[in-house]
C-alpha cells in the first residue's frame, strides 16, 4: 500500500486528498513547522500543530485559514487517520502521522533528538514508511550536549566582556535565535533585530516565557548595546548594521559550523555548532527505531546517506523536493524592516 506519492506540487496523500509541506498551492496542506521552505503561502487550507499557528499568521498572513490541532490528537480526512507528534525542531514542528486501513507512514518534516529546553522532546512513532531528512547526514556532524554547547556561548560572552566587546550572535530568526537567547540570559541585556522580535511574540502568544530582550534601533550608530548581547539573522551578517553596532566580536550559530571551512566562518570571530536538525547519530537512531520497511530521503545528504541506510539493510531511496533551500534566503520576508 502506498499513502503518499511525491508530485510536482509536494508530497500528496491520495487517499486523503491533501498534501503534505507543499511548495505549489493546494486546497489543503498540513504544515510540519513554520520555517519558509516547509510553509509556504497559497495554500487554501492549512493544518497544524497549535503552536505553529501564531507563526504561520506572522510569516503568511493573518487572514490564512488555519485549523491547529494538539500533538496526539487525532483527526479522520476522508478516511485517513491523522496525528501530529513532536518533532523538536523548533517549537511547533510535528511529525505527520497517516494511518489508512491498518498501514502507516510518517512524514517527519525536519527534526532533531536533542531536547533544547524550548521545543517539546522528539516522539518516536513507528510506522511502515518514513520520510527523512539528511541536513546533517554525514558521520561529522555529532553535536555537544546542550548543556555544553551553551556553556561554550556563556564563556565567548564573558570572554568578550573582558575585552570591551559586544557579543554579535547570528542566527535564524526561528528557533535558533531563542535558543541563544535562552542560553546567556543571565550574562547581559539581549538586544534583537526587528525580525526576531516579531517570532518572539509568537512563541509568547502560547505561553512560552523568553528571556528579557530589547528590540533595537540599528538606524544608528547605538551606544545602548555596547558591551552587550546582539542577536541578528544570518542575512544581516556582512551588512551595515554590523558595522553600526560598537565594538562587535560576531559569532555565527550553525550546525555547518562543525567544520571549520564552512562557507562564511572567516567572515565572523567565532563559530558554535549549534542546530535544530538531528546528527548523524540521531539520524540513524531514529531511522532504526521506527522499524519502517521502507524509507525515503528528501533533502540534505541524500546520497551519502541514502547508500549508507541500504548498506546496513534498510530500504531507502531518494526523492527530490524542494526543501531544505537556505534558510537564510527563505528569510528575507522577516528583515524588510524600515529600521534596518
Amino acid at each position: 500500500m502506498k499513502l503518499i506519492t511525491f508530485t510536482r506540487k509536494g508530497i500528496y496523500c491520495p487517499q486523503g486528498k491533501f498534501y503534505i509541506d507543499p511548495w505549489r498551492p493546494v486546497d489543503m496542506a498540513i504544515i510540519t513547522h513554520g520555517h519558509a521552505d516547509h510553509a509556504r503561502w497559497g495554500m487554501k487550507k492549512y493544518l497544524c500543530h497549535h503552536f505553529t499557528k501564531p507563526i504561520l499568521h506572522q510569516r503568511i498572513g493573518s487572514d490564512i485559514e488555519c485549523q491547529s490541532v494538539a500533538y496526539g490528537e487525532t483527526i479522520t480526512i476522508n478516511g485517513v487517520k491523522v496525528s501530529l507528534h513532536p518533532a523538536c525542531h523548533i517549537i511547533g514542528s510535528a511529525q505527520i502521522r497517516l494511518e489508512y486501513k491498518g498501514y502507516v507512514t510518517v512524514v517527519s518534516g525536519d527534526y532533531k533528538i536533542q531536547d533544547d529546553g524550548l521545543s517539546t522532546p522528539f516522539e518516536l512513532v513507528k510506522c511502515n514508511e518514513f520520510v527523512t531528512e539528511s541536513t546533517f547526514g554525514l558521520p561529522i556532524y555529532n553535536w555537544l550536549e546542550v548543556q555544553d554547547l551553551n556553556q561554550k556561548l556563556q564563556n565567548w560572552v564573558l570572554k568578550n566582556k573582558e575585552n570591551n566587546k559586544t557579543s554579535v550572535f547570528i542566527g535564524y530568526s526561528l528557533g535558533k535565535a531563542q535558543r541563544i537567547m535562552t542560553a546567556v540570559e543571565e550574562l547581559g541585556k539581549i538586544y534583537v533585530h526587528y525580525s526576531i522580535g516579531k517570532l518572539n511574540e509568537a512563541f509568547e502568544s502560547v505561553g512560552i516565557n523568553l528571556p528579557d530582550y530589547t528590540i533595537a534601533d540599528f538606524r544608528e550608530r547605538s551606544k545602548e548595546v555596547e558591551h552587550e548581547i546582539v542577536i541578528v539573522p544570518p542575512a544581516l551578517l556582512d551588512s551595515n548594521i554590523i558595522k553600526k553596532i560598537p565594538d562587535p566580536a560576531t559569532a555565527i550559530c550553525s550546525g555547518w559550523m562543525q567544520v571549520r571551512g564552512a562557507r562564511r566562518w572567516r567572515s565572523a570571530d567565532a563559530g558554535f555548532a549549534m542546530s535544530d536538525h538531528a546528527d548523524w547519530k540521531g539520524l540513524l537512531q531514529t531511522i532504526k527505531a521506527t522499524e519502517a520497511e521502507i524509507v525515503h530521503v528528501t533533502h540534505g545528504q541524500t546520497e551519502i546517506f541514502s547508500k549508507y541506510l541500504n548498506e546496513i539493510g534498510i530500504h531507502a531511496d531518494i526523492v527530490e523536493t524542494l526543501y531544505g533551500e537556505d534558510e537564510e534566503e527563505s528569510e528575507k520576508e522577516t528583515i524588510e524592516n524600515p529600521e534596518s
